[in-house]
C-alpha cells in the first residue's frame, strides 16, 4: 500500500472517531503511529518558521512542517467528518448500544495498546495512571450544559475541541456535547453553513498550533509519564463509552433524538432485558473493536512499529 494512501486512510478513521462524542481521534492515531509525526509536524510554529515566511521561502517552510503528510492526513479527517456526520447521528439515534460496544472495545485494545509503549513502568507510572482514570471519568460523567452559539462561542469551541481531539482518550466531540456545542456545530457542517465552519476551523487552527507544542515537549521530556496519564484517560473515558445505560433526558441533533443524561446499569438490569440483543451482541461489537485495533495497526503500521 502506498504511504500516502495509509496516511489519507489513517486521516479517515481519526475523522470517524471525532464525529463520535466520547471517542478520540489522537487515540485512532496512537494506534496507527501516526501520532508523533502529527505533532512534531503541528509544533513547528517557531521563530525559524516565521523566518521562512518573511523571506518567501515557501519550499522550505512546506517541508518544515511536513506538509505533503499533513495536508494527506487532514484531507482525510475531512472527508470522513462530512461523509460521515450524518451516518454516526444515525448510528447514535438507532443503534447506539452497538456503536458504543464497538468502541468500548476499540478504546480498550488502544490502553492496552498504549501500556505496552511505556519503557519501565514503575509506581510513578501508576500514580500517573490512576490520575488519568480518574480525570477521564470525571470529564465522561459530567452532565452537559448550553452555552450561547454566538460565534465568539463557536471560535472557543472550536480551540477547545482541537485540544482534546488530539489527545488519546480525550474527545472533543463530548466537550462539544457538554458545552452544549455539539449539535449546532455538526448541523451547520451537515447544512455547510460555512461562516459557522470557517470560524470554528480558524479556532482549531489557533488551538492545535499551540497545545501541539505543549504536547510535543512533553512526549519529548516525559514521553513514559505523558503516555501513563493518557492511558489513564483513555481507560477512564470508558465511563462514557459504556454500552448498557439508561437515558435520563434527551436532546434534538437536526431531526434526530440523541440522549443528553444517562446513567449506567448492568446488562441484565436494562428495562425488558433480553439477552441476546442486550447481551450478547453488544459484546460481539466489542469483541469487533477490539480485533479491529489489532487488524488496522497490522495493516497500517509500519513493520518496524510492530
Amino acid at each position: 500500500m502506498p504511504k500516502w494512501l495509509k496516511v489519507y486512510l489513517s486521516g479517515l478513521l481519526m475523522g470517524a472517531a471525532d464525529v463520535v462524542p466520547g471517542v478520540s481521534g489522537g487515540t485512532i492515531a496512537f494506534i496507527l503511529g501516526v501520532y508523533d509525526r502529527l505533532i512534531g509536524a503541528l509544533s513547528g510554529v517557531n521563530r525559524h518558521s516565521a523566518s521562512m515566511l518573511l523571506k518567501g521561502d515557501l519550499k522550505a517552510l512546506w517541508r518544515h512542517f511536513d506538509g505533503a503528510f499533513l495536508l494527506t492526513l487532514g484531507s482525510g479527517i475531512v472527508t470522513s467528518i462530512f461523509l460521515l456526520a450524518g451516518l454516526i447521528t444515525h448510528l447514535l439515534a438507532e443503534y447506539p448500544s452497538y456503536l458504543w460496544s464497538f468502541f468500548f472495545g476499540l478504546i480498550l485494545a488502544s490502553a492496552y495498546f498504549l501500556i505496552h509503549q511505556i519503557i519501565g513502568f514503575s509506581w510513578r507510572h501508576f500514580v500517573g495512571l490512576v490520575l488519568g482514570v480518574v480525570i477521564g471519568a470525571s470529564l465522561s460523567l459530567l452532565v452537559p450544559t448550553q452555552l450561547n452559539t454566538s460565534l465568539v462561542m463557536v471560535f472557543f469551541s472550536g480551540m477547545i475541541a482541537i485540544c482534546a481531539m488530539i489527545l488519546p482518550g480525550i474527545s472533543g466531540s463530548f466537550l462539544l456535547l457538554m458545552m452544549g456545542m455539539y449539535g449546532f456545530i455538526l448541523s451547520a457542517v451537515k447544512n455547510l453553513d460555512f461562516s459557522v465552519i470557517f470560524i470554528f476551523a480558524v479556532g482549531a487552527l489557533i488551538g492545535l498550533l499551540s497545545f501541539s507544542k505543549v504536547l510535543h515537549y512533553l512526549l519529548n521530556h516525559a514521553r513514559s509519564m505523558t503516555l501513563s496519564f493518557l492511558t489513564g484517560v483513555m481507560l477512564g473515558a470508558l465511563v462514557k463509552v459504556w454500552p448498557w445505560k439508561v437515558t435520563d433526558t434527551w436532546t434534538l441533533v437536526g431531526d434526530k433524538k440523541l440522549p443528553l443524561e444517562e446513567h449506567l446499569v448492568l446488562p441484565w438490569n436494562l428495562p425488558n432485558f433480553y439477552w441476546p440483543s442486550d447481551l450478547l451482541l453488544p459484546l460481539v461489537f466489542v469483541l469487533i473493536g477490539f480485533l479491529s485495533v489489532i487488524l488496522i495497526s497490522y495493516i497500517l503500521l509500519p513493520k518496524s512499529d510492530k
